[in-house]
């Protein structure tokens, strides 16, 4: 029996480089390798049925789930091996087998324990950092004695103090456990988001600010490296699409409260934007403390006095889902849950190039939406619906773009065309950004540019997409893991610039700052296709060079190689 494997070599700091050649190429190129008999039972990766909707015909849930890996061949297994204090090693199993039955049930399971409080815990995220838009509506600025540009200072200082926490958050999440890092941010930030009831003008506005941007900064990457212990690369693709929903819904919540909430304006003679931020700061603390009891360190270290001395798991699902998401990623194995990145092994991460055009795009991508996203509350007061009516329709673009998002995430997935379902955004932003720079604010009804607002922001989100796009063309853990926190620091830079581009001087209208964003989406569709024309030219000059090469030479250079990562011949880079 000939099988074609994606041979992988350890790098110096002790990670797998897993080759992303399709089977075919892989064939070609490779002799062929000896499997034990006992592989016979392995399933065949062309049946793997990856979404529900393909399952309705020619699905067997009794058919076997465990696909080939290089845990099959003994002469490349013993080069994979887990690292002895890696925390799931006593299930770690490559005899094991199961069923696409008990594969499916037990993603479903996954789902309900792990991936469902994930959202609720990001919705608890952006509940404290969007209410400021829905304060607003409630003369946030005037009670404050703040100006618009004030109002950008506080958020250019927010995502300033987010960004340059990622990076520290997410190492400190590696090195004490996400499961530990996670809850505690939730809690500190919890009171300092309690703590904006008593604000008294300019200066405790961007303290608060600061606070916030610093406590929640990094909670997303920290959230991303969590979910990857329990799901292979595809899964989890489609998985943060259903997370960044979770920020929509999220944003439907904030206004749903705002309208309850604001109606306490005058209560103990307070703003109803003071209650706002209390109340929704009491209940991120709340979530907080569960957080430490609804988080296992891993799959094997579910049992708890909470979560029951059995924990959440069987032994049987513990098996499969450690040696899942093993087979599939072999570097999963060479890092603990509780191992820190080292200085050395973060520059070198922090300077791999290959990645920079993600960071690019991410840096960009934005900034068109976030820019009147952001006006959004203050824009529909403008002109003329009151504090409630302003509550209530800042909700219906956050249900449409849930709906966008999904749909290009999954688009995404099923086609494996990146690029193209992710630039689906800028064209979506560009004809509604050209008319509210041509139109005048005296000829337009107030409710047809509502119209227009709500179909702008109704955009498709390819956050998710790049997200994963990230950690695919990363190809090592500790490039995965600095990787999020990287794409994620330029996405807050680009925060920064697009909480700057409507000025004081502009307003109502905005000329200058909706010209400013147009440009924007047509510099956004170029970088895109260069991206796209940058990954092809890479992958093609491997290709060159790979396909020059003797079978002879392409098993010596997989034995002897020092490349590591994305930086191989046998990698290709998705786009």
């Amino acid at each position: 029996m000939s099988l074609a494997i994606a041979v992988q070599k350890k790098g110096p700091d002790g990670s797998a480089s897993p080759s992303s050649l399709s089977s075919t190429e892989i064939s070609k190129g490779l002799a062929e390798v000896k499997i034990s008999e006992t592989d016979s039972t392995l399933g065949v990766p062309g049946e793997e049925k990856r979404f529900w909707f393909q399952r309705a015909r020619k699905y067997d849930p009794d058919a076997i789930a465990t696909l080939p890996s290089v845990y099959d061949d003994p002469e490349t297994a013993k080069n994979y091996q887990p690292r002895p204090d890696w925390e799931n090693l006593k299930k770690f199993d490559p005899a094991a087998r199961w069923t696409w039955g008990e594969e499916h049930r037990l993603i479903r399971k996954i789902d309900f324990r792990i991936m469902v409080w994930a959202c609720i815990m990001f919705m608890s995220l952006e509940l404290d950092r969007a209410n400021i838009q829905q304060a607003n509506t409630d003369n946030f600025l005037k009670d404050l004695k703040l100006t618009t540009n004030d109002y950008n200072l506080g958020n250019t200082v927010f995502k300033a103090a987010f960004l340059c926490a990622e990076l520290p958050s997410q190492l400190v999440s590696k090195w004490i456990g996400p499961d530990r890092w996670i809850p505690a941010q939730m809690i500190l930030w919890s009171f300092v988001a309690m703590s904006q009831f008593w604000l008294a003008g300019r200066t405790s506005f961007l303290t608060c600010r600061a606070l916030l941007g610093i406590l929640q900064g990094g909670f997303i990457p920290d959230v991303i490296l969590y979910l990857s212990y329990f799901y292979k690369h595809h899964e989890l693709s489609l998985r943060l699409g259903f997370f960044w929903t979770a920020m929509s819904g999220a944003d439907i919540l904030s206004g749903i409260f705002a309208f309850g909430i604001l109606h306490l304006r005058g209560h103990q003679g307070r703003s109803g934007w003071r209650w706002l931020f209390l109340l929704e700061g009491l209940i991120t603390l709340v979530l907080g403390i569960f957080s430490f009891l609804l988080m296992p360190a891993g799959p094997t270290q579910t049992s708890s006095w909470f979560r029951g001395k059995k924990g959440w798991f069987t032994e049987k699902e513990q098996t499969i889902i450690v040696n899942r998401v093993i087979r599939e990623d072999p570097s999963k194995g060479t890092m603990h849950n509780r191992q820190p990145v080292t200085p050395r092994l973060l520059w070198k991460s922090m300077k791999d190039y290959d990645l920079w055009p993600l960071y690019l795009v991410g840096f960009s991508f934005q900034i068109p939406m976030t820019t009147p996203q952001q006006y959004l509350t203050l824009s529909l007061r403008g002109i003329g619906f009151n504090t409630f009516q302003t509550n209530l329709l800042s909700i219906p673009y956050q249900v449409g773009h849930i709906i966008t998002m999904m749909i290009i995430t999954y688009g995404a997935e099923i086609t494996g065309s990146l690029t193209w379902w992710s630039i689906l955004g800028q064209f979506w932003a560009l004809p509604f950004l050209i008319f509210l720079r041509v139109t005048n604010i005296n000829t337009v009804p107030k409710w047809t540019e509502f119209a227009i607002m709500t179909l702008l922001l109704s955009y498709p989100l390819a956050h998710a997409i790049q997200v994963g796009w990230c950690s695919r063309n990363a190809n090592t853990v500790r490039s995965r893991t600095v990787s999020a926190a990287m794409y994620n620091m330029f996405v807050q830079a680009g925060g920064i610039v697009a909480s700057n581009i409507y000025r004081d001087d502009d307003k109502p209208r905005y000329k200058r700052g909706n010209t400013a964003l147009v440009s924007i989406v047509v510099m956004n569709i170029v970088l895109y296709v260069l991206m796209k024309a940058y990954y092809v030219f890479r992958n093609k000059s491997r290709s060159n060079k790979w396909d020059s090469m003797s079978e002879q030479q392409r098993l010596e250079y997989l034995e002897t190689t020092k490349d590591e990562g994305n930086k191989r011949l046998d990698f290709r880079f998705a786009h």
